[in-house]
């Protein structure tokens, strides 16, 4: 992360973080900390927004949501956009009220560019001109990166040829606005990590125990609904690009109900997915986060409700 955090300005409002990858534990810890604490739970996960995807995201149950308030999980209709942006509107707006109120906010996830967006802030592009958009979108992916090379050529060496997303992202603000998308990026406006003191945790396991954790939760998703909740979003026939679309378990557990997959390799396929899934999140936070963040490595579920271990004594005192 480019910009400051306060961690250590304590006249600041405080603000809780738990991130790390998928299933290793940052929804039972956060939970705990907001009981001892009384603090609030803030969503920090870009598929846990979705009001369809209770199950296959994992999201806190209704049980769990009864033992500590929770705020901006399942908010989102299926079909409505959302992203970085938007969430973190959301969340400084779930932030300040919490705040108002006297509490802490304990912001949980795994998306590493959510957290980015609401600390660091967001880049100040312009919108892209439409025409130059379809233009780009229309580029094969082999074409596309070819031209950023031409145009950008910091970002076409960043970023892989594959990467068609974040490639035509890349070529579409240097051809509307003449500017690199790292030179709008060195402008970051929005970001309120340097108005909280923030106690920031990292969960970040040994990889062996949290695939085995990915594979046993996966299985015990579909006994808890996860395929009814498939069926009923597949139902809608909503446009398979919409990111709840996406969401990890979706497209396996729908090609299942069609007869195209078996139900052990949809499972398989998913659990795959998943374990690498939670490789790219280690990754990010392992380069992404400022290493004077704390992390627990430990592969235990026990050592992450030790509240008085991994969390500062002027946090668990207010």
């Amino acid at each position: 992360m480019s910009v400051a955090v306060n961690i250590k300005t304590p006249e600041l409002p405080p603000v809780a973080l738990i991130a790390g990858p998928t299933a290793s534990g940052k929804s039972a810890l956060a939970l705990a900390l907001a009981e001892r604490i009384g603090g609030t739970i803030v969503n920090a996960d870009a598929s846990q927004v979705y009001r369809d995807l209770r199950v296959v995201t994992a999201r806190p149950s209704a049980d769990e949501e009864a033992r500590a308030p929770h705020r901006l999980f399942g908010h989102v209709d299926a079909a409505e956009p959302h992203n970085a942006a938007i969430w973190a509107d959301e969340a400084k707006a779930a932030i300040a009220d919490i705040h108002a109120d006297g509490g802490t906010p304990i912001l949980v996830g795994g998306t590493g560019l959510y957290i980015r967006t609401l600390l660091d802030g967001i880049a100040p592009v312009p919108q892209i001109d439409p025409s130059v958009r379809a233009e780009v979108r229309t580029l094969a992916v082999a074409d596309a990166h070819a031209a950023l090379e031409r145009e950008d050529a910091e970002a076409a060496a960043r970023l892989r040829p594959s990467d068609t997303t974040r490639v035509a992202r890349a070529l579409e603000v240097a051809r509307s606005t003449g500017r690199r998308l790292a030179d709008w990026q060195q402008d970051k406006v929005g970001g309120i990590g340097h108005a909280i003191h923030l106690a920031p945790l990292l969960l970040v396991p040994d990889s062996a125990w949290l695939g085995d954790r990915i594979n046993r939760r996966f299985v015990a998703m579909l006994d808890q609904g996860a395929v009814e909740e498939v069926e009923a979003l597949t139902a809608r026939h909503l446009d398979p690009a919409r990111p709840a679309m996406r969401a990890i378990g979706v497209a396996e557990i729908a090609a299942s109900l069609a007869g195209t997959l078996s139900r052990d390799a949809m499972i398989e396929r998913t659990q795959a997915a998943s374990r690498q899934y939670a490789k790219r999140q280690r990754t990010w936070f392992r380069h992404q986060s400022p290493p004077d963040w704390p992390r627990v490595t430990q592969s235990c579920d026990s050592e992450y409700l030790k509240i008085d271990r991994l969390f500062p004594e002027w946090l668990l005192t207010r």
